[in-house]
This record gives C-alpha cells, sequence and structure tokens, in this order.
C-alpha cells in the first residue's frame, strides 16, 4: 500500500517560474500562427484551387496524429541528465521547425513548389508536435496539483500573445513598407520575410525555457507522486484479455470506407482516412498478440494498452475535444477564402483584393488571440471559481459558435473583429479547461503518454475534416465556402452540449 505520509510536495512556482516553464510555447505559437494563417494562402498562391487545400493540409493532422503519442510514450521514459525529460523533445522539435519556417518561403519559383510547400508543412507540423507535446506534460511535471489552473492559464496567455505575434507579422510588414503581392507561383515578401523572423523567435523562445528551467529527476518525480514505476502491468493484463474482434471491425470499417470512395466517387484524399482506420486495426492486433507473448514493454504494445484503459473522465473531455477542434480546424482552412470571397470581393488568388483579405485575416486570427491570452489570466479565473470548469467551458464554446455565426451574416470585414471576440473566448477555454481538469486526474508516471493520446482528440477531427469536408463542400455547397462556417458553429455547440457531461469530479 502506498505511504502518503512519505509524499512529498512539489514546490510553489512564482510568476517567475510560471512564466519560464511556459515561454517556449510562445514561440512554438508563432510557428502555429504563421501556418494557420499563411499556409492556404501560400497553397493558392503557389497555384493550388481551394478544392484541394484540404488535401494539402492533411499533413498537419496526420503527423499530430502520429507523433503526439509516440512523443509522450518515449518522454514518460527519457532521462538525459542535465537535459531532463521534457526539454530534449523541446529543442529538436524547435530545431525542425524553425528551419522548415526558414526554408518554406523557398517553395516558389519552381514547377515542384506546391509540392515543396506541402512537405514542408509535414516537417513543419511534426516538429512543432514534437515540441508541443511534451510542454502539456511539463506543466504537470512542474507543478503542484493547485497550480495546475494557474500554469495552463499562463501557458494559455503565452499561446494567445504567440499567436498575435504571429499572426500580425504579414499586416505590419506590409505597413512598414514590404511588397504584399506576387505573381502566381510566387510568395509575397511580407509572407517570406514573416516565415524567417518567425522561425528565429521560435528557437529564440524554446532556448529561453530549456536553459532557465530544471526538471525533476525520476527518484523526485517517484517521491512527490508516491510510486516510482509506471504501472503497466494492468494496461497489459487489459491488453492482453481483449478480443481480436475489436481489431478486424477497424479493418472492416477501413475497407468499407475506401469502397464508399470509390462507388461514390469521393474525394481521394478520404481513402487516407480509410487507411487509418484500418491501420489502427491492425495495430490493435499486433499490440494483443504482443501482450499476449508477454512483450507489454514494446511502444506499441503500451501507446495502444493505454489508449484502451483511457480514463472514463478523459474519454467524456475526449468528445468534448473532438468537436471542439473540428471548427478550429474548418477556421484555419478556409478563413482565408471566405473573407476574399465574400468580405473583399475577389476569389482570385493573383488580385490585390485576396491579398489584401489575406492581411485581414492575419488581424482577425491575432484578435481571437489576444482575447485567449486576456481570457485565459481574466475571465476563465472568476468563471470557473463561480461555474466550475466544465459549466465554464461550455459557456465559452457557446460564444465561439456565436463568432462563426457572424461570419455568415456580416459582410463588413471590420465588423468580424466582433466575432473574433466569441472565437477567441472558446479559444482561451479550449487550451486551458479541458487540460486543467485532465492534469489533475492522471499519474505523474503516464502524464506525457495521456496528454499525446489525449492530443489525439485534437488531431483526429483535424484530419476528419481535411479528408471528408471537401467532399461535403463539392456536393452541396460547390464553390461556396462560407458554409463551412456554419458547420464550425454547429460543432461546436455540440461541444458545449457534451462538456455539460463532463461530471462534477470536473467542477
Amino acid at each position: 500500500m502506498q505511504d502518503h505520509a512519505a509524499i512529498q510536495e512539489k514546490p510553489r512556482q512564482g510568476w517567475a517560474g510560471l512564466w519560464n516553464i511556459s515561454f517556449g510555447f510562445f514561440g512554438i505559437q508563432i510557428g502555429f500562427a504563421l501556418q494557420n494563417a499563411n499556409m492556404s494562402r501560400v497553397f493558392q498562391s503557389l497555384g493550388s484551387g481551394i478544392d484541394d487545400l484540404p488535401a494539402l493540409w492533411v499533413a498537419a493532422p496526420l503527423t499530430g496524429l502520429l507523433v503526439q503519442p509516440i512523443v509522450g510514450h518515449m518522454s514518460d521514459r527519457t532521462w538525459l541528465g542535465r537535459l531532463g525529460r521534457r526539454r530534449p523533445y523541446f529543442l529538436a522539435g524547435a530545431v525542425l521547425a524553425a528551419a522548415a519556417l526558414l526554408l518554406m518561403p523557398e517553395s516558389g519559383g519552381s514547377g515542384s513548389g506546391l509540392l515543396m510547400a506541402a512537405m514542408l508543412l509535414w516537417m513543419l507540423d511534426a516538429s512543432l508536435n514534437v515540441s508541443m507535446e511534451p510542454f502539456r506534460a511539463f506543466v504537470g511535471d512542474m507543478l503542484r496539483r493547485d497550480q495546475h489552473t494557474a500554469g495552463y492559464a499562463v501557458q494559455t496567455a503565452f499561446i494567445g500573445a504567440g499567436a498575435v505575434v504571429g499572426s500580425l507579422f504579414p499586416y505590419v510588414l506590409e505597413h512598414l513598407g514590404v511588397s504584399n503581392s506576387a505573381e502566381l507561383g510566387g510568395i509575397p515578401d511580407t509572407v517570406r520575410y514573416s516565415f524567417w523572423a518567425g522561425g528565429i523567435a521560435l528557437l529564440a523562445a524554446v532556448l529561453w525555457t530549456v536553459l532557465t528551467t530544471r526538471e525533476y529527476s525520476p527518484e523526485e518525480q517517484a517521491a512527490f507522486d508516491g510510486k516510482a514505476d509506471h504501472d503497466d502491468g494492468a494496461s497489459a493484463a487489459a491488453l492482453a484479455a481483449r478480443s481480436m474482434t475489436g481489431g478486424l471491425a477497424w479493418i472492416a470499417a477501413g475497407l468499407v470506407t475506401a469502397l464508399l470512395v470509390w462507388t461514390w466517387g469521393l474525394e481521394k484524399e478520404v481513402y487516407l482516412l480509410a487507411g487509418l482506420l484500418a491501420g489502427y486495426g491492425a495495430a490493435t492486433m499486433l499490440a494483443i498478440r504482443l501482450a499476449r507473448a508477454g512483450r507489454s514493454a514494446s511502444m506499441l504494445a503500451g501507446i495502444v494498452g493505454d489508449f484502451a484503459g483511457m480514463p472514463p473522465l478523459m474519454k467524456r473531455l475526449a468528445f468534448v475535444q473532438f468537436f471542439s477542434w473540428s471548427a478550429l480546424f474548418i477556421m484555419w482552412i478556409n478563413t482565408t477564402p471566405v473573407v476574399a470571397q465574400y468580405h473583399f470581393g475577389s476569389a482570385d488568388p493573383a488580385s490585390a483584393a485576396y491579398q489584401e483579405a489575406g492581411n485581414w485575416v492575419g488581424v482577425l486570427f491575432s484578435v481571437y488571440n489576444g482575447v485567449a491570452a486576456v481570457a485565459a489570466l481574466a475571465l476563465l479565473p472568476l468563471l470557473s471559481a463561480r461555474l466550475g470548469k466544465a459549466k465554464t467551458h461550455a459557456l465559452c464554446l457557446v460564444a465561439g459558435a456565436a463568432g462563426f455565426a457572424g461570419f455568415l451574416l456580416l459582410r463588413d470585414p471590420q465588423a468580424l473583429l466582433a466575432c473574433e471576440i466569441g472565437i477567441g473566448i472558446a479559444w482561451a477555454s479550449i487550451l486551458a479547461m479541458p487540460y486543467a481538469i485532465l492534469a489533475s486526474s492522471l499519474p505523474q508516471a503516464k502524464l506525457g503518454i495521456y496528454m499525446g493520446l489525449f492530443n489525439v482528440f485534437v488531431v483526429l477531427p483535424q484530419l476528419l475534416v481535411a479528408t471528408v469536408m471537401g467532399s461535403i463542400m463539392k456536393a452541396f455547397f460547390p464553390g461556396e465556402p462560407i458554409w463551412t462556417m456554419a458547420f464550425a458553429a454547429g460543432t461546436l455547440l455540440v461541444a458545449a452540449l457534451a462538456s455539460l457531461r463532463i461530471g462534477e469530479t470536473a467542477q
């Protein structure tokens, strides 16, 4: 039996400590903001059609789906002396992400520019995920349970601030006299210089956290948590006892999806979804065989076993995350073409109006991120103290749904700023509340893998949007991207209703 008297309490972190722990996320979010606000613009500037955007964006969620559980599993088991457990992943991801940002503007000017941009997006998103996932666990590693809400609020504030900086880069550069236009097949200088500056800022911010923090050793963490092992025995036994039928069902679902794509003539990227369904089924069956053979220590068996054995609270939160992030990914893909076509009157990527719309989208994104930074520190603690975390999250998601609905009703570009306030409130809650609820309920020894698995429900909806949304829009709303915002509003309302079912344990 665990000796609770022997458990030590982690030292309380002051504001300087909270700053140092999460400052690296400021740089990571600059990278994400440049990606989210500009990649559709880059792809279309290099010759992509609007119907091809979801397929080109599919690299982002696919890399997150594969990378985050692997990095979470590995970081739980890593200790590199003075460099620590999570910081090696921060550093490696930051170096690779900075390289991708520096190279992205060189995609233009060649016949294979679109392919190069897609490959660099893949590299950028994979690298950002390598850095990002351990940062989520890092807060739980470094802070006492009663500081988790404050820690994730500070992290969200840095996310918002970094996104403001990243989103505003092209807009500010244009007003400083940098050219904002380019011929079809080229990338404007505003975007080019923004990516270069963002790469430098990302690496510098992550280095700050690496150099100013000291991680607790495995022995210290064991003393804080009251146990030294990963307690893999229960997960391995449960996995070994599972039937192969579940894996076969996933494989069958993949085959049926592929057949529907072929029969109905759906967009070819949906084949990727079919492959992932079948692949998960095959991985599940292999993991069960490994567990039955006594090889539960393998990475595959460990990840699949932990995925199958997620705590009930985590499963309920995962459902909320799935629908919340569906709305966000719809926004990131479609805001530029929506604003250009409906608010600036041009769907031609080579036109000055389209490029002006691209810069205005950067401003809009900076507003919702700025609102999120303020709301994380000022609004969320106040609401959660009165309503509880789950109800606060539901209320914030409703505000976001109202913001997305505004895109369908308003045609003045300036009026869209009001929409971004609601979206920003939702964004703050999405980044803080689920993690604050979750971190305090998970075992310290498995914080990395569970955070990685939780983030699967961040990237799965993005993958679904990237593979299916194009087919839906082409079939029902051809050439009318504005209706994607209605989908986004609807999915946030579903997430809000689901968050009310999280339960009293989340209050």
